[in-house]
């Protein structure tokens, strides 16, 4: 029969010198002699009770079990009437609390109550910051992934003057290429990125220069070699910054792959094999995404990914790029930019998720510059012809709508298909972290909490959310202010800005038209368009109807902006601008009402008035 309980959690060595000097204080020191397994387990429920009228049977304390366990909290039952001088134990615990119902929960040294207590606790807060006081933690904090967004998490959750270590291990490429500290945008995604693009815009710029004057009878060519060497020196640079603010706010690094092996610990391997355990009061995911591979015949021994690309240090020749997304026809951009022959091989849409009339326009602008695009068609098989840096390679590809198949000879093959989630190694299951089975990915709460109320996901990793460097980086910052600072503000996912850095750069913020049209229904929708010319374009003669600016508004919201679109030079500084002006919730009216910066491609949205609607041609005279 169960007649009396005590619950405590966290640390029975946190709560013996309360029951200790009660028992002395009682003239009951010899009740605890024989339980000695309380000094050494750390969860417990102890039952006894003298006065059968005060029975409750087992169920009164399951509700409070399942609570924790739900936590991810330990505990074990210890019933006081199957052992002996479990009644004088009662007397003592009765003393400390003045509570003889079922259950008394203590958590680290505090007595929470009964069972409604605990829930109240629970529901406000203050059970979760009980659990987070236990000292016999290494740390507060445990961030796996050291890319922007963990250690953003990291670094506030330092200056916050909390003990936080980040675990970072980057798994080699098939190729073998690895990296430092910093994650994908700093090693081998934005930073290179758009350093290359940069690259090629300057190809483009001597190009368009002799109209202005500048003459120069050299032949001009390209160092690839140069190139790499002043990016890779940077990126360099920039990890090792990012190692040393670490340093500086006290955060332990370890180079090493984490794995969870039960609640609350995680076991740390590094290069060489050798493992080390740590345990924290919370976690923060981390871990980003990698490229794909198709799984075909010779992907994974010949094909390079954007994990390559960026300090291959050899010129990679004509190409073939598998793929659609943004990474593909950004680096498909700068690689033709840069003189290179290049083919794009497009499974279905560009861009997907992207507004597709931008999309496509994007397309367009990319085949003035000579880049060829395969529609239409995915690869089954990569054959090496000829070795050598960067050698030869048959690609055989089929049609996705019929029969037809076509052989492509090409040096390099770069796969750019999507990304996959790095959360099947990291032991999440063993914790009972929810996964997609559909995507990998971790679905969270408002607060990036996952299913495991210690364990939180930032950055690419998270279910649904934009997979960007700086919204990570925000969701990072502010985690670790509400975890440690008590702060409450959360990461705002809507209104993102972003731009695709290719040749002709796209920058967007808000709904994609077809997006809108199913939030708000295309009739309460007024879209305003127009093709613009940059002044920089109209001396050296380049095409006057290739770049575009849209606007999509809500009729039944005062006209607010909820889609920005800008095809053009410079659209991510146009683009960055106009967001904090979404975000104050920017109105066509104020739009009209607003006086541009002549002569700039910004200013074309202060003077849109053609709507699709309309069906005015929005073509420009000139060249």
């Amino acid at each position: 029969m169960i007649l009396f309980t005590v619950l405590t959690i966290l640390g029975f060595t946190a709560l013996r010198p309360f029951l200790l000097g009660a028992a002395i204080t009682t003239a009951h020191p010899q009740s605890f002699s024989h339980l000695p397994q309380l000094a050494l387990w750390p969860h417990w429920t102890v039952t006894l009770h003298p006065h059968p009228s005060r029975w409750q049977p087992p169920s009164a304390f399951c509700p409070v079990k399942e609570l924790f366990s739900s936590l991810g909290v330990d505990c074990n039952i210890l019933e006081l009437d199957q052992v002996d001088e479990g009644a004088s134990v009662q007397e003592v615990l009765s003393e400390m609390t003045n509570q003889r119902t079922v259950p008394s929960i203590f958590v680290n040294r505090v007595h929470v109550g009964g069972c409604d207590h605990t829930f109240q606790a629970h529901q406000s807060g203050l059970l979760q910051q009980l659990l987070q006081q236990d000292l016999a933690y290494d740390y507060d904090l445990i961030v796996i992934g050291g890319g922007s967004g963990g250690l953003s998490c990291a670094q506030e959750a330092a200056v916050l003057g909390r003990k936080v270590m980040v675990l970072d291990f980057v798994v080699p490429s098939p190729r073998g290429t690895a990296w430092g500290l910093g994650g994908t945008c700093v090693n081998v995604g934005c930073i290179p990125k758009k350093l290359m693009h940069q690259a090629a815009l300057l190809g483009q710029a001597l190009t368009d220069s002799r109209k202005f004057g500048w003459e120069y009878s050299q032949q001009v060519r390209h160092s690839w070699a140069t190139m790499m060497e002043a990016i890779q020196s940077h990126v360099g640079s920039l990890s090792w910054g990012r190692r040393l603010a670490l340093r500086e706010n006290a955060v332990t690094y370890v180079n090493s792959y984490g794995e969870f092996v039960e609640h609350h610990k995680v076991k740390a391997t590094n290069e060489k094999g050798q493992e080390a355990l740590y345990t924290a009061a919370n976690f923060v995911i981390a871990t980003g995404q990698r490229p794909r591979y198709l799984g075909i015949p010779g992907d994974r021994e010949y094909c390079i990914t954007s994990d390559d690309l960026f300090s291959l240090p050899y010129c990679p020749g004509t190409t073939l790029v598998v793929g659609a997304s943004y990474v593909a026809l950004e680096c498909a951009g700068f690689l033709a930019g840069l003189g290179l022959e290049v083919t794009v091989m497009v499974r279905s849409v560009l861009l997907r998720g992207f507004d597709q009339e931008m999309a496509e326009k994007v397309g367009a602008s990319m085949q003035q510059l000579g880049v060829r695009f395969l529609r239409k068609f995915v690869p089954v098989e990569v054959q090496q012809l000829e070795k050598g840096l960067p050698g030869r390679l048959k690609v055989v590809a089929k049609s996705t709508e019929g029969t037809e198949t076509m052989e492509g000879v090409y040096n390099t093959v770069l796969l750019a298909i999507g990304r996959d989630s790095c959360t099947k190694k990291l032991g999440l299951e063993k914790i009972g972290v929810n996964i997609s089975e559909k995507t990998g990915k971790i679905p969270v709460n408002g607060e990036e909490q996952t299913s495991v109320p210690y364990v939180y996901a930032v950055g690419d990793v998270l279910e649904g959310k934009p997979q960007l460097t700086p919204v990570a980086v925000q969701a990072g910052k502010l985690l670790a202010r509400r975890l440690f600072g008590g702060r409450s503000e959360k990461c705002d996912y809507v209104n993102v800005p972003t731009v695709v850095f290719t040749p002709l750069e796209y920058g967007c913020c808000g709904y994609s038209e077809e997006k809108a049209g199913e939030v708000c229904q295309a009739e309460n929708l007024g879209v305003y368009h127009t093709l613009f010319w940059p002044l920089e374009w109209t001396v050296a003669c380049r095409d006057n109807n290739t770049c575009y600016a849209k606007i999509i508004c809500n009729k039944l919201d005062n006209d607010r902006v909820i889609g920005f679109h800008v095809l053009g030079p410079n659209a991510g500084e146009i683009t960055q601008g106009f967001a904090a002006a979404m975000k104050c919730g920017l109105t066509k009216q104020l739009l009209d009402a607003t006086i541009g910066i002549h002569p700039t491609c910004g200013e074309v949205f202060t003077t849109l008035e053609i709507t699709k609607a309309s069906g005015l041609d929005i073509t420009q005279k000139g060249c």
